[in-house]
């Protein structure tokens, strides 16, 4: 299970990371691995590149780990890589393939991944055709998610069963793919994101570091706002918030304020005593918001998937 308010239980075939951008600054994984590897973690024993990465939080891949969602019986919204990002470079497409192959094996759970590398989303998931046979869009990423589901295959993951391609459509109508933006100058994400093929696109402005005036919502399902928590967390402005609520009811997105930060929660008082001393340390209640803000939406999934 998990603590993070939009979803209800982490999925992590793959750990480690690279920062690429201000938002990944602060990363809570980053300093989660370095415990991890601490304690001994099986999963957090290889140190990434010092630069842009740290101890125990090398790109991995887990083939181990792939079956974990074949086991749970009970629907439930997954977060995929709260340790990592999917899409990253050194994920091998192969095993996304794999990755993909268990999502749609398990149509019961709704799947929610998020990558600041949606580029490589779109470029993967689109998969446009080279072959000369004028395949539709997808349909070879597709072919190799029914390898992974085929006994005699390389990439087989032990429970699946043959017809994976039939069974299921395209996009999966039970994957949610989401980018990070955490200000103005990564916004091009959403671009990227309009581009990749899934169910409900959704964007997590979190940490959000300064207003997004350039942000377009069209084509996008879900809008997560959170500030930043933890040590060295930076400012968050709850005007930030309010500027996005307001566009996102103009595009008919849905909200979600997640928290609004570790540095409003220790500014802002309350009875004479700090939101962060009432223990609300990531300022993530609620009920210590101004009411305007107090949005908690999810998005609608009657309608078509999006390709």
């Amino acid at each position: 299970m998990t603590t993070i308010e939009w979803t209800e239980q982490t999925w992590n075939p793959t750990t480690g990371c690279d920062r690429i951008s201000p938002g990944c600054d602060n990363c809570y994984a980053l300093t989660m691995a370095k415990r991890l590897k601490g304690m001994g973690s099986a999963k957090y024993q290889t140190d990434g590149d010092p630069r842009t990465s740290g101890p125990g939080f090398a790109l991995s891949t887990h083939a181990d780990t792939l079956t974990e969602p074949l086991h749970w019986k009970k629907p439930r919204k997954v977060f995929v890589n709260s340790m990592s990002d999917l899409f990253h470079a050194r994920v091998p497409r192969d095993f996304l393939a794999q990755v993909f192959a268990v999502m749609a094996a398990t149509p019961q759970h709704t799947y929610q991944i998020l990558t600041k590398r949606p580029e490589r989303a779109a470029r993967i998931l689109t998969d446009l055709c080279t072959c000369g046979t004028g395949h539709p869009p997808g349909e070879h990423f597709r072919s190799s998610m029914e390898w992974a589901a085929t006994s005699h295959s390389p990439t087989y993951v032990p429970g699946l069963e043959h017809g994976t391609y039939h069974r299921s459509g395209w996009p999966l109508p039970n994957v949610w793919i989401g980018t990070s933006i955490e200000s103005d100058k990564y916004t091009r994400r959403a671009d990227a994101l309009r581009k990749t093929p899934a169910a409900i696109r959704f964007i997590s402005a979190e940490p959000l570091l300064g207003p997004l005036h350039d942000l377009k919502l069209h084509g996008i399902d879900w809008l997560i706002i959170g500030g930043e928590s933890g040590p060295g967390a930076r400012p968050f402005q709850p005007a930030w918030a309010a500027e996005l609520i307001d566009r996102a009811r103009q595009d008919n997105t849905a909200p979600f304020v997640k928290q609004f930060g570790t540095h409003w929660a220790r500014d802002r008082s309350i009875g004479g005593s700090t939101v962060f001393s009432l223990g609300d340390t990531k300022g993530g209640v609620p009920a210590h918001w101004p009411a305007h803000l107090r949005v908690r939406e999810y998005p609608t999934t009657t309608e078509a998937p999006r390709g």
